[in-house]
């Protein structure tokens, strides 16, 4: 058994510096958007997040999350595999392209949308007479998030594949399994918690994205407005208990995330 080793004091200094930062950095917004929110009570907090607009607007993010997610997924490891696994010419090239959308601000990938889309871009105008609107509709706000949040799976999965190599997969092979089997008993396994962040990455930037959604959406209360959005409009009304309110609907989500997420890593290590 091995003897635990002291820690210096200059480490603990380091640690207690970091827990100080993630406090203030994590914990004290937390804490302010609970306390704001329910600084009027329970029923004003309620009615607050009963208003038909905003639980719209989170029934709209949870939809676009619900949509997006498992899509980029899907799509995530195709790409992960396809660099991996595969030597082709322009490799390098597909990396960069799985990397733009991270590298492109979200106003001008919403901008980008529109032109293309709207109703004076390139698209617009052959979609409009077949009955076709794609801008400030909720499908403008699903293919932007999937713009914005397409390179987290990837970027999570390709260094891990990378690292674990191909191994496991040509033993598999050379048992007889085929390529289905051996991906869903070998390749899946092997990297299903690289997948699990990468989704919850993915889930985190679609409920808070709001720079694209803002462009292609709208904004049209009631309809087009995500929970980030809500937030926004609430709070530029003046109405500070609806906008924390709202505010605390969204962190809410996000810490169930990261619940969900630690449950099944217990759950795993049993």
């Amino acid at each position: 058994m091995s003897t635990p080793v002291a820690r210096s004091t200059g480490a603990n200094a380091m640690i207690g510096l970091a827990f100080v930062f993630a406090g203030m950095a994590l914990v004290v917004p937390m804490v302010l958007i609970f306390s704001f929110a329910f600084r009027e009570g329970l029923t004003a907090y309620l009615g607050a997040i009963l208003q038909p607009d905003t639980l719209h607007a989170i029934f709209l993010t949870v939809l676009t999350a619900l949509i997006v997610v498992p899509i980029n997924m899907v799509v995530g490891v195709a790409l992960a595999w396809l660099v991996t696994r595969f030597t082709f010419r322009g490799q390098q090239l597909l990396v960069a392209i799985i990397e733009l959308p991270a590298a492109i601000s979200p106003i001008v990938a919403g901008i980008v949308y529109l032109f293309l889309y709207g109703n004076q871009g390139l698209l617009g105008p052959i979609l409009q007479p077949l009955g076709l609107q794609v801008m400030f509709t909720p499908l403008a706000i699903v293919l932007v998030s999937l713009f914005v949040t397409a390179p987290y799976v990837a970027r999570e999965l390709v260094p891990l594949m990378r690292q674990q190599g191909t191994d496991d997969e040509e033993a598999a092979l050379s048992l007889g399994a085929n390529g289905w089997q051996m991906f869903f008993h070998v390749t899946l396994p092997n990297i299903r918690w690289g997948l699990v962040y990468g989704a919850v990455l993915t889930n985190a930037r679609v409920m808070g994205e709001f720079g694209a959604v803002s462009v292609v959406s709208g904004s049209i209360r009631g309809q087009t407005n995500t929970l980030p959005l809500q937030i926004n409009l609430l709070f530029n009304d003046f109405n500070i208990a609806g906008s924390f309110a709202a505010a605390s609907t969204l962190a809410l989500i996000a810490v169930l995330t990261l619940v969900l997420k630690s449950a099944l890593e217990a759950w795993e290590q049993k």
